[in-house]
């Protein structure tokens, strides 16, 4: 079964009432499932949560569905998943918990050992790379740098001003060359949970 319709089975099995959800929801499941996801896991959690973290944001959308101006659900959808993104932080730091990526969380996608491996390293490092970026400096970069949204996408979709986004882009991009060259030197990158402006 496919994570889509995994999380619109668990989304059918609470709906009031016993009524499926309905076609929007089915619609908004279909159409930004898997930016949502991806969206959560470049925001911070890791795989082995991120089909919970995933189906808590359709729960939301779900209980909001008819609050949610149409055309702008995708916004909501990321804004939401922030929310998310940044709770399931909190929580796993209260805890001391790890939140950094398990190597092996990886999906087996290459060919031979070596590029998977390559491909596992490069992800890890990613991942301490962006893990050291507060929140809203890591939501403009993985928006720009990793879905290859236009700035104008980015500031209709987190309901910034464009240069509000142009600064925090500007601002990413030297904390994650800062953090990369820690990384290639050796050195631990400091995570930071903390926002900016």
């Amino acid at each position: 079964m496919s994570e889509t319709s995994s999380t619109a089975c668990q989304i059918a099995t609470i709906a009031p009432s016993g009524r499926a959800p309905s076609d929007r929801l089915h619609a908004l499941l279909a159409d930004h499932h898997a930016f949502v996801w991806r969206s959560l896991r470049r925001l911070g959690v890791p795989d082995s949560d991120v089909d919970d973290a995933s189906q808590q944001v359709f729960l939301v959308a779900h209980r909001r569905l008819a609050k949610i101006a149409h055309g702008s659900e995708r916004s909501f959808l990321f804004q939401t998943a922030l929310r998310v993104a940044a709770d399931w932080r909190r929580a796993h730091k209260r805890r001391g918990e790890q939140t950094g990526m398990d190597l092996l969380d990886v999906p087996d996608v290459a060919g031979n050992p070596e590029e998977l491996m390559d491909q596992r390293q490069a992800r890890a490092l990613l991942d301490q790379a962006l893990g050291g970026m507060p929140m809203d400096l890591r939501a403009v970069f993985v928006l720009f740098e990793l879905e290859e949204m236009t700035m104008m996408e980015i500031a209709t979709l987190s309901d910034l001003p464009a240069g509000t986004v142009a600064s925090r882009l500007r601002r990413a991009r030297q904390v994650f060359q800062e953090a990369a060259k820690k990384l290639i030197d050796g050195r631990p990158v400091r995570r930071d949970h903390h926002g900016g402006s």
